[in-house]
């Protein structure tokens, strides 16, 4: 029975398919992705955009392949990044083909849009030669013309209904290594149809709110349907759509997770929003910390608070806290007990010290456990 049982989610079950070496679906852990937006014609720019994503946790990334000089330099773009390449094909299959040979993970189409049932199988064939998994993506932005006359308006139906079409010309080429994404702008819609669509298929389902917007508003949006679903227990794999740098994508996916508890990444942070009785400068030190432990990829907690009102409480539920003093001086509490004080000049330099350090401390108890488990 659990301890906190309104903590609870209770995932829904799917397959489990491979991207790569990262397994998607089933009991893995949700992946986060994201995806770059630099020419894939230009290797060099493209494999610099990865490796900052790469640091910032992704998982999985996506590159597109347009034409035959994205698909020429596929090859040394999946060669040299660290995780799975996805490659994003939306009409011409010519282009899928060129993109397993080229060492794609996984092609991202909606088989609809390849043409003939001839040209599918071709597509099919190289997927299934080169170990490639397949992303089947509907959005309501790009839905057949068929589903658009029948219904009226993309709605939940349309975007279930178009997902399950593209299934099933997969699965009539005895191909089932895919995975599915029904996409919206509207929180809403799409929201309703992912939960159709779980209800309707178990093959992993990757979540997403498309054309979510800027670093703030595609935030919020991102959170409200990523989240919502993650909590009913929807979802295997998630790509926060942002008009900002990849890698900000990568880190609020984390952070969605984090605040749900599904996986965690870094330094979860909990800090109050300021008032006057605050003895530093709340905001200012939690964007500079933030800015300084990026770095960290160890779990761990850190509260910062501006005063006694709720920094010790806080801080117990913490592994390193501080709460603002007087004159100056704050508290600083170590496993959520008071340790000693910090001034203020010396207290941000401080504080990335003591999760630098801690996150060392764990890393190698980490190492110790798995050692004892291999003897």
């Amino acid at each position: 029975m659990s301890i906190r049982p309104w903590r609870d989610i209770v995932r829904r079950q799917s397959r489990q398919i491979m991207v790569g070496n990262v397994p998607v679906g089933g009991d893995a852990p949700v992946t986060v992705q994201t995806m770059t937006n630099t020419p894939t014609s230009d290797p060099v720019a493209t494999l610099d955009q990865i490796r900052r994503c790469e640091e910032a946790g992704a998982d999985i990334i996506r590159v597109s392949c347009p034409d035959t000089d994205s698909t020429a330099a596929l090859a040394k773009i999946t060669k040299a990044a660290r995780v799975p390449i996805v490659a994003d094909i939306h009409f011409h299959y010519k282009r899928a083909l060129e993109a397993a040979d080229a060492g794609a993970a996984c092609l991202r189409i909606n088989p609809g849009n390849i043409g003939s049932s001839a040209r599918v199988a071709e597509v099919v064939r190289a997927a299934k030669a080169n170990g490639c998994a397949i992303r089947i993506g509907v959005n309501a932005g790009s839905l057949e013309k068929d589903l658009l006359e029948k219904y009226g308006e993309p709605c939940p139906e349309a975007l279930v209904e178009s997902a399950l079409d593209h299934i099933k010309l997969l699965q009539d080429h005895d191909f089932h290594e895919y995975k599915v994404a029904v996409k919206a702008s509207d929180v809403f819609l799409a929201v309703a149809a992912y939960q159709g669509l779980a209800e309707a298929t178990d093959c992993p389902l990757h979540l997403g709110i498309t054309e979510a917007g800027g670093l703030i508003g595609g935030t919020v949006k991102s959170s409200i349907g990523i989240g919502s679903l993650l909590w009913f227990g929807i979802g295997d794999t998630i790509r926060v759509s942002l008009s900002a740098e990849p890698e900000e994508e990568v880190r609020v996916g984390f952070e969605i997770l984090k605040a749900l508890g599904i996986r965690n990444r870094g330094v979860r942070v909990v800090s109050c929003p300021s008032c006057a009785r605050q003895g530093f400068d709340v905001i200012r030190t939690v964007q500079v910390l933030e800015e300084r432990l990026q770095h960290i990829r160890t779990p761990m907690s850190l509260s910062v608070l501006g005063c006694v009102v709720n920094g010790p409480g806080e801080a117990r539920e913490t592994d390193i806290g501080v709460t603002g003093g007087g004159n100056g001086k704050h508290m600083v509490y170590l496993s959520g007990l008071t340790d000693h004080t910090v001034e203020d000049a010396d207290m941000v330099d401080h504080i990335v010290k003591l999760v630098e350090a801690k996150a060392a401390e764990l890393e190698a108890a980490d190492i110790a456990k798995a050692a004892i488990a291999a003897e």
